[in-house]
């Protein structure tokens, strides 16, 4: 079995395909898929597909950063209502985007913490969005560690350095590799078997950042075979115990089986 841990199946993009696209996947084992949360306007679409694929589609609730703005309050008080339904595995995508807009970074942070504290106060873990804000992600977890908030979680769609990717383990954080790591200019698969497999899980993050031979065009859940295929190389493993590995630690993780 292979887990996608972050797909955006609820997307416009896959509008008219989305059933079709999910049986093509599961034909290739992959059975499992962790739909993360981007702003109020999608928990219907996402509850649906849940109800079409009870065993196989887990949500996720929560406020993405790039989604941050002068009506923060109100989209924070929509995650908390979702929370409260109870049928969260994690709360996300959630985090930091400086790519994008710097100037409101005061606010991603305020909507970030608040965040990581309701994960903090249901045990739930966290999936982390961050875009050129590796240190000011850091600077809020480990800020409120100092004050006992210790949550786990995943750091989605992860490019950044190996130092970078060891403290991200220290904050009990896995990693969530996917088609970067077939990117000539990504390199991460230039060190990432050197970081424990046990850290790592595997997402596509379709329909943004296909894997090669796809690259530039829309990714679809069955590319995370090409991520699994890389990553494989990467170690010297078969896919087959990639995948196991990967499966069990994002079981582990959003605590379903």
């Amino acid at each position: 079995m292979i887990v996608d841990t972050h797909i955006h199946l609820y997307s416009e993009e896959f509008a008219q395909d989305a059933h079709e696209l999910i049986a093509q996947a599961r034909t290739l084992g992959i059975e499992r898929f962790f739909l993360p949360a981007i702003d109020a306007s999608y928990y219907d679409a996402m509850k649906a597909l849940k109800k079409a694929y009870p065993d196989q589609v887990h949500l996720m609730a929560g406020l993405h950063p790039t989604h941050v703005n002068e009506t923060v309050e109100a989209e924070l008080s929509r995650v908390e209502k979702e929370l409260n339904e109870g049928y969260a595995v994690a709360i996300g995508e959630i985090g930091i985007d400086l790519y994008w807009d710097t100037s409101t970074l005061s606010v991603q942070q305020y909507a970030f913490e608040k965040q990581v504290n309701w994960a903090y106060e249901r045990k739930l873990p966290i999936v982390i969005h961050c875009r050129e804000a590796f240190d000011e992600i850091f600077e809020v977890l480990e800020n409120l560690r100092k004050r006992g908030v210790a949550v786990k979680g995943i750091l989605h769609c992860f490019t950044g350095t190996l130092a970078q990717a060891k403290r991200a383990i220290e904050l009990d954080l896995l990693l969530g590799i996917g088609g970067v790591v077939t990117f000539k200019n990504g390199k991460i698969d230039t060190f990432l078997s050197e970081i424990d497999l046990k850290h790592i899980v595997l997402e596509t993050d379709a329909p943004y950042l296909a894997p090669v031979p796809h690259r530039g065009k829309r990714n679809e859940p069955s590319f995370i075979y090409r991520v699994a295929e890389k990553v494989a190389s990467c170690y010297g493993l078969s896919i087959e115990e990639v995948s196991r590995q990967t499966t069990i630690n994002a079981f582990d993780l959003f605590k379903v089986q």
